[in-house]
């Protein structure tokens, strides 16, 4: 079966997607809502808390500044230099060229090295043709930039770091964000399948995002 097509379902004679799963904790709450005259529990899922991080051209990133934007993440540094990290800028720079006329699409790094600065995220957005008004590359403070990585985000990073060398160890997956800042997805960088994946959901997570503008949600 031909890419997005297997989320293709039908429904009262209609072809809708079939939802992407969200990820990361989530507790039922005391509320409801009908389906079909139905009572069902009201869940509230996990969604990544606000931040306010720096991009590549000096302005402030907020959760507010990607509104009603599908938003496709990873983590970086400007001083990495190893083939498996640059798998995951490539795959970002594809989908920057892919995506580069759909306005529901936004792309963001955050960098994990608190020692890189405006210039070089400057430099790094260059290398990666990374307009801000498409492509944040991004960096903040360590605290907030870890509390984001770790329990937003739900990855990993750890500073490796000698006095010679500039060196994290850190989750290599691309992560998928619907309107609500909710993670739809994680996916392997050093993994064409799961780009490829990647690329098929971004697709399926658009045409719910239509459908709720659609439907009033």
């Amino acid at each position: 079966m031909p890419g997005f097509l297997y989320y293709l379902l039908q429904d009262q004679g209609k072809n809708r997607y079939r939802p992407l799963p969200i990820f990361g904790p989530k507790v039922v709450s005391s509320t409801f809502h009908s389906v079909r005259g139905k009572q069902i529990p009201d869940t509230i899922y996990h969604i990544v808390d606000d931040f306010s991080l720096t991009n590549q051209v000096g302005d402030t990133v907020t959760l507010n500044s990607w509104k009603g934007k599908v938003v496709v993440l990873n983590l970086f540094y400007s001083k990495v230099n190893s083939d498996g990290s640059k798998l995951a800028l490539k795959a970002m720079h594809q989908f920057n060229e892919l995506y580069q006329k759909n306005d529901m699409v936004h792309l963001a790094s955050i960098s994990i090295d608190d020692k890189d600065n405006t210039n070089d995220l400057a430099d790094f957005a260059k290398t990666w043709s990374a307009e801000s008004k498409k492509w944040d590359i991004l960096k903040g403070d360590t605290s907030d930039v870890r509390k984001l990585v770790k329990n937003s985000l739900l990855l990993d990073a750890v500073n490796q770091s000698t006095p010679n060398e500039r060196k994290f160890i850190y989750s290599n997956k691309i992560v998928l964000l619907d309107t609500k800042h909710r993670i739809r997805g994680f996916y392997e960088a050093s993994n064409k399948e799961a780009l490829s994946k990647l690329d098929d959901e971004i697709k399926v997570q658009i045409a719910e995002e239509l459908r709720n503008i659609k439907d009033g949600r």
